[in-house]
């Protein structure tokens, strides 16, 4: 794979990482919880767990292509606002947006 269809790759799965909390009741859109809708703070938390997995799979395609460069905290920070940015349109249609009921 390129270097240019991995970016994109690893893009659209931290989109679609970021969204995944906000878009269902589930942990991690696998396991069923008790407490039906799914509290903040569990989302939230969620949502750093997949920010590490989205890295992953960027360390990932980073090692396939060469060595891995050493990163240091302001890497961590706009990464981390970026994924924060990407998980707005779920934020936006979760907390935001009026649903029907019944």
């Amino acid at each position: 794979m390129s270097q240019t269809a991995s970016v994109w790759v690893v893009l659209l799965v931290a989109l679609m990482a970021a969204n995944l909390p906000f878009f269902n009741d589930r942990l991690f859109g696998v396991v069923p919880l008790a407490t039906r809708p799914k509290p903040l703070s569990v989302r939230l938390a969620e949502l750093v767990v997949l920010y590490f997995a989205a890295g992953g799979v960027g360390l990932l395609f980073e090692s396939r292509a060469g060595q891995i460069a050493p990163q240091g905290w302001e890497f961590y920070a706009v990464t981390g606002a970026l994924f924060i940015v990407l998980a707005f349109p779920g934020f936006t249609w979760r907390y935001l947006m009026k649903h029907r009921h019944g």
